[in-house]
């Protein structure tokens, strides 16, 4: 089978292409097959890093797929569609406020995620791909890019550190600095109960004799006191690196655990605001605010989205049953 490349294609890597086009197909066959020599790109070997070109000719030989014991997911019909809603949308991109609850894309027994949704609700899109993650509980700002060369772009962007994205989170204590810049080295882990998690890589940021240890993902957090309480802060985190739950595992190692938090939090907190009127059913994290340059027009964007209702009635609660201990910041997010 012979496939030529498109714009749809054009900037992705090769091993990335083939694992979409050829799903059920293990990984490591695919692999194999680049590294023999039987998947050519223009009668050529080619890297698993090798970067598709417009009108390039991918040659796939005929291949073995394996089934699937899993049944196929089911259709999704009309009256199963989110409104979401949409802060930002053109030809090259959608930024859409997702709501706490809902993934980003299927899997792991969730059937349809956001790009799920969306793909079902514009059937005529040739082309929708995330831009980033956000956690299912989180909610707020997610950016998808609708063409391949907007998508390469917006990560070229996240990668440079171009994106800046802004978080609001209520955490357990007394924040005492305005602003706070930390820096704390993370490290990927499974539980004994084969649960994915991620903690602080000790000692991994200390220098020794001039050099810096290189144990862990380097990860940097600006978190800025908005309004505290007797016992719960308002932050706003300032993501400067984009690591797996970067601002959960910081908050949680320097002893302000985000309320809500199932995974890093304080369980027994969590059972007790959970009981208060109103009462907290979610982490509260939400992804207030993002900044970005328009990938084709070259604009500099600035998208909000407002606290939701939930989150917004549980601080209106806690100014009611609990003094503020310093008067609310000047910005506001509603």
């Amino acid at each position: 089978m012979r496939e030529i490349i498109g714009e749809d294609s054009k900037g992705q890597r090769i091993d990335n292409f083939l694992i979409k086009r050829l799903k059920n197909v293990p990984k490591s066959h695919i692999y194999q097959m680049l590294r023999s020599g039987q998947l050519r790109v223009n009668s050529k070997r080619t890297a698993p890093d090798y970067h598709l070109r417009s009108g390039d000719i991918v040659r796939i030989p005929p291949v073995r797929m394996v089934e699937k014991s899993a049944p196929p997911l089911k259709k999704l019909s009309k009256t199963g569609f989110i409104a979401f809603q949409v802060l930002f949308e053109d030809d090259a991109l959608i930024v859409v406020n997702k709501p706490p609850g809902v993934a980003v894309h299927g899997g792991s027994g969730i059937s349809f995620g956001v790009i799920e949704q969306l793909r079902a609700q514009h059937p005529d899109w040739r082309f929708l791909e995330l831009v980033h993650r956000l956690d299912r509980e989180t909610s707020g700002i997610l950016l998808l890019a609708k063409n391949r060369p907007a998508l390469v772009e917006l990560h070229r962007q996240l990668r440079d550190g171009k994106v800046e994205k802004h978080y609001l989170t209520l955490v357990k204590g007394r924040w005492r600095n305005v602003r706070q810049s930390v820096r704390l080295s993370l490290r990927k882990y499974l539980t004994s109960a084969g649960e994915r998690r991620v903690a602080v890589e000790k000692g991994a940021d200390e220098k020794k004799g001039g050099n810096e240890k290189k144990s862990g993902m380097s990860a940097h957090t600006v978190f800025i006191l908005q309004k505290s309480w007797q016992s719960f802060s308002l932050l706003e985190a300032e993501l400067k690196t984009g690591r797996t739950h970067q601002i959960r595992v910081h908050l949680a190692y320097l002893g302000f655990p985000i309320a809500g938090d199932d995974k890093y939090g304080d369980f027994a907190l969590n059972k007790d605001i959970a009981r208060r009127v109103p009462g907290l059913g979610r982490m509260f994290l939400h992804a207030w605010a993002v900044e970005f340059t328009h990938p084709v027009t070259h604009e500099k964007l600035r998208l909000e989205a407002p606290l939701p209702d939930d989150l917004q009635k549980f601080l209106d609660a806690m100014d009611s049953h609990d003094k503020p201990s310093r008067p609310p910041a000047e910005r506001t997010f509603s």
